[in-house]
C-alpha cells in the first residue's frame, strides 16, 4: 500500500509540474485541471441508478483526461519533469 501511494503522490507532483509549466499547452492544463476538479467533486456526474457506470467513472474519467493532456505535453517538457522527480529518487 505505502508504494501505491508513493507513486500516486509522484505522479500528482509531476502533473502539478506539468501544470505549471509555461511550456505546456493551454488545453492541457485545462484538462489536468478538468480531471482534478473531477476527482475532487463531493458529487458524481454519473446517476447512482447506473449499477455499473457509478464504480467506473472515475476510474475511466480521470485517466483519461490525464492520458488526452500527456498526448498534448511536448515531450522534452514530460521528459525533463519525469527525470527530475523520478530519476532523482
Amino acid at each position: 500500500m505505502r508504494k501505491i501511494l508513493t507513486s500516486l503522490k509522484q505522479r500528482m507532483e509531476l502533473y502539478r509540474a506539468i501544470y505549471c509549466d509555461k511550456r505546456t499547452p493551454r488545453l492541457a492544463r485545462w484538462l489536468i485541471a478538468l480531471a482534478a476538479g473531477y476527482f475532487m467533486l463531493p458529487f458524481d456526474l454519473i446517476p447512482d441508478f447506473i449499477p455499473v457506470l457509478v464504480q467506473l467513472d472515475d476510474i475511466i474519467i480521470v485517466p483519461l483526461l490525464l492520458f488526452l493532456a500527456y498526448k498534448m505535453v511536448p515531450r522534452n517538457v514530460y521528459e525533463e519533469h519525469y527525470n527530475r522527480l523520478y530519476k532523482s529518487n
